[in-house]
């Protein structure tokens, strides 16, 4: 589950995370009001209004902006509320914005004096280990330091059990050029932060910059967080935190049903039970020269209702251009997921592609009857080989 950047903040400073003080709002009368209880808290008289929407790269696509005013801010907001917002992370088709934070300008005048840096904190799947990425040139995009100046991107092994060592939060404010005041609060910073991750249940934290202030604090003045959807049942207090606005509405719908749903840019829809013989499926799709639509696992006790809201969400795509079902049956029958198949077709009325069904395990032989007896448009295949070959033939004629 992504986090707006509001979210974000607010978590992190549950456990003790330095962020700058920050309101939401999601109109410019409410921006207003943030503004002034904003002063309030901080002093500040100068604001930043930024854009919330589930991707980084905001500023580049004017969705963070400095207000010098209350006047300032109506107009930012104006202007931002409901701008379809672009960036390097949206795509062309970019995302609505519906709601601004207004934050303090922690960077005020004396701006020579402000250090900016880059980290997050993330799983290494190769090793199977969280670690903590981190580096001095932060405030800019940091797949271009990695390339420009690999030997100013570190990373730090966070070991199973015992988290973040002394030496080694001692190790990243050393790297990052400080000293003093600021040093020691940098150490207190990681450390707090890799706890954060750890007890939130994270996959990522991203914080792009992390700022040396002009009196030695260190603040996470951005916020990116992916929570581990497998760990929300110990997090029930995150439920009202997920932003279905921001998500694709098919898999807003698959959810729904308990079904793991992914989208892609192909053109063959794939159904199957078990994420290991989806990723078979997508290969040999691939293989045989097609492209697939989707990863969709209906997992392995799947039901006639959970196969027909499957097939519903992936002809709701119209780059489909056919459908692939892969169906292994052992707990699952093959019979009733056949069944489940024709049902949802008739209930569908006329389905625009053909449907390719292959069907091995329990009760094989009786759903391929129910299959080729059904009258529709649907194919059955023997193998898997035959199914993605059959596939892409009928993509073909339909081109």
């Amino acid at each position: 589950m992504n986090l707006h950047e509001y979210q974000a903040k607010e978590i992190l400073k549950q456990y003790g995370v330095a962020v700058p003080g920050g309101i939401v709002a999601d109109s410019e009368d409410s921006a207003i009001d943030a503004a002034r209880m904003v002063k309030s808290m901080t002093g500040c008289e100068r604001w930043v209004v930024k854009a919330q929407i589930h991707a980084g790269g905001r500023g580049k696509g004017g969705g963070v902006k400095l207000a010098t005013s209350e006047h300032h801010i109506a107009e930012l907001v104006r202007s931002m509320l409901g701008m379809n917002l672009v960036t390097p992370q949206t795509g062309v088709h970019g995302k609505t914005v519906l709601k601004v934070l207004i934050a303090p300008d922690v960077y005020g005048d004396n701006i020579s004096a402000i250090r900016e840096f880059y980290m997050s904190v993330l799983l290494n799947r190769t090793t199977g280990q969280n670690m903590l990425v981190y580096s001095p040139r932060g405030g800019v995009d940091i797949e271009a330091v990695a390339v420009s100046e690999p030997d100013q991107l570190f990373r730090e092994i966070i070991y199973p059990g015992m988290g973040l060592l002394d030496f080694q939060a001692r190790k990243i404010a050393f790297r990052m050029g400080l000293s003093g005041l600021a040093f020691s609060n940098m150490v207190v910073f990681v450390k707090k932060l890799v706890i954060a991750y750890e007890q939130s249940d994270a996959s990522l934290i991203e914080i792009n910059p992390v700022v040396k202030t002009v009196d030695d604090h260190i603040l996470a003045v951005d916020a990116k967080m992916t929570v581990d959807d497998n760990a929300l049942f110990r997090h029930t207090d995150y439920d009202h935190l997920r932003d279905l606005t921001e998500e694709d509405p098919a898999e807003v719908e698959a959810s729904r049903h308990h079904l793991n749903f992914v989208k892609l840019n192909g053109n063959v829809g794939c159904m199957v039970n078990g994420a290991g013989l989806a990723m078979a499926t997508m290969d040999m799709i691939q293989l045989a020269g097609g492209r697939p639509a989707n990863f969709l696992d209906v997992g392995g006790g799947a039901s006639a209702a959970t196969v027909q809201a499957g097939l519903r969400i992936i002809l709701s795509d119209e780059r489909v251009k056919a459908v692939l079902v892969n169906i292994f049956g052992g707990i699952v029958r093959c019979d009733r997921v056949a069944a489940g198949i024709v049902e949802a077709c008739r209930q569908l009325g006329a389905i625009p592609v053909p449907i390719i069904v292959r069907l091995q395990g329990t009760n094989a032989r009786e759903g391929k009857e129910i299959i080729d007896q059904s009258g529709l448009k649907v194919f059955s295949a023997i193998t898997l080989d035959e199914a993605a070959h059959l596939v892409n033939d009928l993509v073909g004629q339909s081109d």
